[in-house]
């Protein structure tokens, strides 16, 4: 199962930003070869290959925890951009952010519009 599992989890991070994925295990692999494996397997090729919501929902999901957490904002821009690779529109992305004004306050909120921000503009500085 486990070969499936990491050949799944490869294939869901191809989906959502290969080139990002790549350097993230290559990354990994060199520090925490173990940790490397959680993340592929068990993050990218069971939970969010699960049935019951579609990748586009999930990665609105993600961005909105992230968004609410407000300590991990390398891994919300990573999936404020999977969101965009996978057909969320702008509009969707800062909705779920400022839907995190009500539960995780203001500064949580701005800082996520921050990162947004930021992911806007290298998407529009790349086309």
């Amino acid at each position: 199962m486990s070969n499936e599992l990491h050949n799944r989890g490869i294939a869901k991070m191809a989906e959502l930003d290969k080139e990002t994925c790549d350097r993230l295990i290559e990354t990994l692999q060199s520090v925490a070869p173990d940790f490397t494996k959680y993340v592929v397997e068990f993050a990218f090729g069971d939970v969010l290959n699960r049935p019951g919501l579609d990748v586009k929902t999930r990665e609105l999901c993600t961005v909105s925890a992230l968004s609410a957490m407000a300590t991990a904002p390398s891994q919300l821009r990573f999936h404020i951009g999977a969101a965009r690779n996978v057909g969320c529109t702008r509009e969707e992305v800062l909705e779920a952010i400022i839907q995190m004004v009500l539960y995780a306050g203001f500064p949580a909120a701005l800082n996520a519009l921050c990162a947004a921000k930021e992911v806007f503009e290298k998407e529009t500085s790349t086309l």
